[in-house]
């Protein structure tokens, strides 16, 4: 599992120009993610912190653009990390991070190609991703499956963090099924077009499992003069 990146970043698309903490460390807004990186870390004393996802309620919530930053402020304070791309519906982390999405979850979990082929290291020191993949015909199943539970076992044997951006909780199950295997979970809201009953039923579908930790809300868009931060709560 790779340290240092042999791709760029293209730094022409939209998304990677999303990556604050990367092209501007020293902006507010890479201090709040910084901040954000704090809170979780203290967030679950006494247990260790190794698996993390970031989901949403519904869509355009931000939560893709909280997660990568996210990855990068953990990669930047030493910590081996990986950053998944668990939505095998509407894959965006290649496009993200510059790379190619030929492989990734989908092949892991069918077997068509290994751990090494899968894993893509980023011009991010100490950040490697493992994209979607192609999409697949079922995707709740692959997440829901033996060989997940493998993967992510020796997963944690390479990795300090392993952060997986997933698909809205409201919009299909997958999110729900990382929920139970994961450490701690965080919920992207944008506070500017907020729905409170679908803050709740999210909420409440995400920590149904006994072993689903919901450890904070991530309020995006939240505005501050005339700059957008993301506040912790």
């Amino acid at each position: 599992m790779a340290k240092k990146s042999k791709s760029k970043l293209k730094r022409g698309n939209d998304r990677a120009r999303r990556l604050i903490t990367l092209e501007d460390p020293k902006s507010p807004i890479s201090e709040q993610f910084r901040t954000l990186r704090t809170n979780i870390s203290f967030s679950t004393p006494g247990a260790q912190l190794q698996a993390l996802l970031v989901t949403s309620s519904v869509q355009q919530e931000g939560k893709s653009t909280v997660s990568a930053n996210l990855a990068i402020v953990f990669s930047q304070n030493n910590e081996r990390v990986l950053f998944i791309d668990a939505d095998m519906r509407k894959p965006t982390v290649h496009n993200t991070f510059g790379v190619k999405n030929a492989v990734g979850l989908s092949t892991l979990l069918t077997a068509q190609s290994t751990l090494k082929q899968s894993i893509q290291p980023t011009e991010v020191e100490n950040l490697d991703v493992l994209c979607a993949g192609p999409i697949p015909p079922n995707p709740s199943e692959l997440l829901n499956s033996s060989g997940f539970d493998e993967m992510l076992k020796e997963l944690r044997q390479y990795y300090d963090l392993i952060v997986f951006d997933s698909p809205p909780v409201l919009s299909v199950t997958d999110s729900q099924i990382i929920s139970s295997k994961v450490d701690g979970i965080v919920l992207v809201i944008d506070k500017q077009d907020n729905n409170k009953a679908n803050v709740k039923e999210a909420k409440e579908l995400i920590t149904v499992s006994e072993h689903s930790k919901l450890l904070g809300i991530v309020f995006n868009n939240d505005e501050y003069d005339t700059d957008k931060y993301y506040v912790y709560q």
